[in-house]
């Protein structure tokens, strides 16, 4: 791949496969033969991090100007370098979250929402602003491809989407996505601004192509104009951000798009055991064969290791707690913590494990958090070599003089007793003394000055030091990532796949998010589940059904006849809530499960009920001033006239009717259920009081 011709190249590299060496030796051998300019190039990828990984390669390469970073970097870049010339003025101010000003929105429409739904409205509005949506536009197109944001009626969605940006206008402030929308905008419409981004940049490589989104595939088209020399690079079977807009098809279609493409495949695995090549590929080889187009299936070149194992537990505590017994285990045999991982569907699944990391004694770090030059320590740790760098004359040995001044940040010489937020703290101090005994190996003569330097350097590329620890991560933040041991926890169904995935597009997703977990291991690789969530609960859990293909390697345990002994009696509710109670056909959306039923079979309730629970509604909406869907949705609706609740108890057990609901609205529901007229019940509202 490095001696491709220069014109469109697309790379399909399969996990672990050395991709980011392949990009980063292509643009050395195309720098140092002369044929690009290093300072021509825009590399561009999806994390920080990443981005300063491929520069420092570049940099070791000996390759110098690369504008390596993320599509929102190098569009405010951009953005903020041509705003005056094409608007006037200094560039907005970016949003750092949007969720502050989602409620903001929500309040002015008198809607409600906990702190959980808003995040999911914030990704939903992130969501349609990635694929060029408006709020005119949002409902029709959420419609057609079964978008169910929090429960939330679409029009209302839309309603929320407009009255979102106008907060954001009265504010002056723009958005992550307003970044790229405003970019785009501007390219869009200036040729000459277009024209001189296309001067300043004549090749462009873009990492993780599978998880490119409408609106970044329409920046990237714009910063290319009619040039062809771009090299793609991703892994359909890596694709875990549908969700958020992102799509494989234009990694997929890349050769169509681009006439005379070269295709070059990367199957080799130089990462992880044979073993573990051997389970990834059943697992993803079992999935649907439309949902396998353009992977590779991965070949193993590393060395023999130990086979994959599958654990089950009677409970999530006893899961956590064996996890960090058998980390205990490997880290008193010698392995480095920083080179384990106990990998997660859901960060709610992450306390119970720190809890018994830190009984374990055992130091960790949550993927995800702080980042490490933001923290606390590492700031007045910075801070205080700074003001040391300008009296050492080197006549200490730089590790010797980094630990002295550190040790005013909170820096010891052995581990504090306690673990959990002070282990942690204490780690990246360490990491800090770590890099000043490398920098004094690789040059002997390096003073604080030197490391003052390296420390800037590493910060504005986010390219931190190794922190010595356990890492807990989500599956999702885990991509890009690799330990010599990797534990897969809470791999039962409900999780992997989660509960919420619905269809079989959402279901392969999570099949692949499984993929890029097991990918990450590179010798060791233990997989648990627990039956039951709480200890003596029941134990109503089952395997992933994602495992049952990879009997072969896990045992017989994988094996849907054979995953468990334990009472089967919880199917049939399972079975109740994901199938139509008329016909028997699979549910597929949320409002479907609520009710039970799917869109084509009759409700089950009594039709006058419900349409004096609609009255009843309506004139409680007019009366507020709010829309309908505020006081119940239609869901709730059936559900309560189906189960026909006898009182307050029954009523708030239904989903949708939550404490404030039920308070405000209990009275009037029971009396319309026991038979009175909708007009009765409001009229009651306003009823003189007795005089006596």
């Amino acid at each position: 791949m490095a001696l491709a011709p220069l014109g469109p190249v697309c790379v399909l590299a399969g996990a672990g496969t050395g991709k980011t060496r392949a990009i980063t030796h292509r643009i050395a051998y195309a720098a140092h033969s002369g044929l690009v300019q290093p300072q021509r190039v825009l590399a561009v990828t999806f994390t920080a991090r990443a981005a300063g990984e491929m520069r420092t390669r570049l940099r070791e390469l000996g390759v110098q100007g690369v504008q390596a970073r993320t599509f929102h970097a190098a569009a405010l870049r951009q953005l903020h370098y041509f705003w005056p010339r094409a608007i006037g003025g200094a560039a907005p101010e970016v949003l750092a979250h949007k969720a502050p000003v989602v409620a903001e929105a929500a309040s002015r429409l008198r809607m409600q929402f906990d702190r959980t739904a808003i995040r999911d409205l914030a990704g939903e509005i992130e969501w349609a602003k990635v694929n060029l949506l408006t709020a005119q536009s949002y409902v029709a197109h959420a419609r057609s491809v079964g978008r169910d944001p929090a429960g939330l009626d679409l029009t209302a969605m839309a309603r929320l989407f407009e009255a979102y940006e106008e907060v954001k206008q009265a504010r002056g402030v723009i958005d992550f996505e307003d970044v790229l929308l405003l970019t785009v905008g501007i390219l869009g419409e200036s040729d000459d601004i277009a024209r001189a981004v296309r001067d300043q940049y004549r090749h462009f490589v873009v990492d993780e192509y599978q998880d490119v989104n409408a609106l970044q595939q329409r920046l990237l088209d714009l910063w290319v104009g009619q040039r062809d020399d771009l090299t793609v690079v991703g892994d359909p079977a890596q694709t875990i951000y549908s969700f958020t807009g992102a799509s494989p098809r234009h990694l997929l279609d890349f050769p169509k798009r681009h006439r005379g493409a070269t295709v070059v495949r990367l199957m080799r695995n130089y990462r992880s055991s044979p073993q573990v090549v051997a389970l990834a590929n059943l697992v993803i080889g079992a999935g649907m064969r439309g949902a396998q187009a353009g992977s590779v299936r991965l070949t193993a070149q590393g060395a023999k290791g130990p086979t994959p194992a599958l654990v089950d537990y009677p409970d999530d505590a006893a899961e956590a707690a064996g996890v960090a017994a058998r980390i205990r285990g490997l880290v008193e045999e010698g392995h480095p913590a920083a080179e384990i991982a106990v990998l997660f569907r859901t960060n709610g699944q992450s306390a119970a494990l720190e809890a018994t990391l830190t009984d374990a004694d055992v130091a960790y770090l949550v993927k995800g958090g702080e980042r490490f030059f933001a923290r606390k320590e590492v700031r007045d740790a910075i801070l205080l070599l700074r003001g040391a760098a300008h009296s050492d004359d080197g006549a200490k040995p730089l590790g010797e003089t980094t630990r002295d001044v550190i040790a005013g940040a909170g820096f010891t010489p052995e581990p504090p007793a306690s673990g959990g937020a002070v282990r942690e703290r204490w780690e990246s101090l360490r990491a800090l003394a770590g890099l000043a005994d490398d920098l004094s190996a690789a040059v002997p003569t390096a003073t604080v000055r030197d490391l003052v330097a390296e420390l800037e350097r590493r910060a504005n590329e986010q390219h931190a030091p190794a922190v010595q620890g356990v890492t807990l991560a989500s599956l999702h933040a885990a991509k890009g990532l690799e330990w010599d041991s990797v534990f897969i926890v809470g791999c039962s169904d409900g999780l992997l796949p989660i509960s919420m995935a619905e269809g079989a597009p959402a279901i392969e997703e999570e099949r692949r998010l499984l993929y890029v977990g097991l990918t990450r291991a590179r010798r060791r690789l233990t997989l648990s589940w627990a039956a039951a969530r709480n200890p003596g609960g029941r134990a109503t859990r089952r395997p992933s059904r994602f495992l049952a293909p990879a009997a072969a390697v896990l045992g017989g345990g994988a094996r849907p006849e054979q995953r468990t002994a334990r009472p089967r009696r919880s199917r049939p509710k399972v079975a109740a809530l994901l199938h139509c109670r008329g016909c028997g056909i699979e549910l597929s959306t949320a409002a479907q499960r609520k009710t039970g039923r799917c869109d084509e079979c009759p409700p089950a309730y009594d039709e006058e009920t419900f349409e004096r629970l609609r009255a009843w509604r309506l004139a409680v909406a007019r009366e507020q001033a709010v829309p309908a869907y505020v006081v119940f949705t239609d869901a709730t609706l059936s559900v309560i006239a189906e189960r026909q609740p006898s009182d307050r108890a029954e009523l708030s057990s239904i989903s949708g009717v939550g404490a404030r609901k039920l308070e405000a609205y209990a009275a009037d529901v029971l009396a319309i259920l026991a038979g009175t007229d909708a007009q009765e019940v409001l009229q009651s509202h306003c009823a003189p009081s007795d005089p006596m």
